[in-house]
């Protein structure tokens, strides 16, 4: 969307035909999926589209014919001259015993299904397999409203966080009466029932997987270099290293550099940036103008920790800038921003100009 939005922008009466190609009528605000109510997170694609005079194909996109330059799409084939892929990251489902009673938050459907299956119940039971940033954000919430056990085959929680939070992430999960399993990973899903790996049977009303990440399939469709987690690589400008030099990416699908020591993260604070860049720079290339670098804000982290507040960091070391209720505020600060105006073309094209937005805490 944002993509889209940034090439609209940088058009300004240019003959230049824009389409966004996605399934439904609704963007996600995916960091939003572990709230209680995941609806309250979506956004009509026909406010921000229409009023920017972006063409919306409602379907999936099946394959990239990059030589072609073509996207197979519900039975369509869409010609393009820059084609930015922006199709996001899938969560990694196991290859265990009842996987296919397992919920999870990673998209609208899911976390659809897991808020339906939970409303109403009283003290219900939830088993959580994955203590990282996704798994904390689900236990701590779910903690309001029944039992969780939180279930880590590493042996400390949050492992891709790192030392620095991991107090403070540790006493909100005590203070919400959190059961932490580490070293332990799920073996098997039955009925109403977790199997872990130590044998332990854990009696469960719904078991959610919240771990790993991949990015999404088509990339491999594209010639091109990918890194471990199947995200292209690209150069400065989002341009994807390929043949024809006309696809760009953005978001869960690149792997741009941050700095010179890391690559960006799968987060939003990254997916939104790049999209702006991408798309302006798709635009750009068409109609002769210079393009933008990628330049992200200073990396930060925002934890939601339910009852027990949130935790605001700052640094690839994650140095606890705000914790608590003020480290709550940042969270909610950060998804309101997130949240792109509706039926306001002025607005909407304003900050798709906005590569690095700031955070003022």
């Amino acid at each position: 969307m944002w993509a889209a939005a940034a090439a609209a922008r940088v058009r300004d009466g240019a003959d230049l035909d824009i389409t966004l190609v996605a399934p439904d009528d609704e963007l996600v605000l995916r960091p939003r999926m572990y709230e209680a109510e995941p609806d309250r997170a979506t956004v009509p694609l026909a406010g921000l589209l229409k009023p920017i005079d972006v063409r919306h194909r409602r379907a999936w996109a099946e394959r990239i014919d990059v030589e072609r330059r073509e996207v197979h799409a519900g039975g369509d084939v869409l010609g393009y001259d820059r084609l930015v892929l922006a199709t996001g990251s899938r969560l990694v489902r196991p290859e265990l015993p009842g996987a296919g009673l397992l919920f999870d938050v990673d998209t609208l459907r899911g976390a659809r299904r897991l808020a339906d299956h939970l409303r109403g119940r009283e003290g219900f039971t939830a088993v959580v397999v994955g203590a990282g940033f996704t798994g904390l954000e689900v236990a701590t919430e779910l903690a309001g409203r029944g039992r969780v056990v939180l279930v880590e085959r590493a042996d400390v929680v949050g492992p891709d966080l790192g030392p620095t939070p991991r107090p403070s992430i540790e006493d909100a999960l005590d203070r919400l009466g959190i059961e932490v399993r580490l070293r332990t990973s799920l073996h098997a899903v039955e009925p109403g029932a977790a199997v872990l790996s130590d044998g332990t049977r854990v009696a469960a009303d719904a078991v959610i997987w919240t771990a790993g990440m991949r990015a999404d399939a088509l990339t491999e469709q594209v010639p091109a270099r990918r890194d471990r987690l199947g995200r292209l690589a690209v150069d400065r400008w989002m341009r994807v290293e390929e043949p024809s030099g006309a696809v760009f990416a953005a978001g869960d699908v690149a792997a741009a550099r941050f700095d010179d020591s890391h690559d960006v993260m799968q987060s939003c604070q990254h997916a939104t940036p790049m999209g702006k860049t991408a798309g302006h720079n798709a635009a750009a290339d068409l109609l002769g103008l210079e393009p933008i670098d990628f330049a992200p804000a200073p990396y930060v982290t925002c934890l939601d920790l339910g009852a027990a507040g949130g935790l605001y960091t700052k640094g690839w070391d994650r140095q606890v800038a705000l914790s608590g209720e003020r480290g709550k505020e940042v969270k909610q600060w950060i998804m309101r921003r997130i949240q792109p105006p509706v039926d306001d073309a002025e607005q909407l094209l304003a900050l798709a100009g906005m590569v690095r937005l700031p955070i003022p805490f």
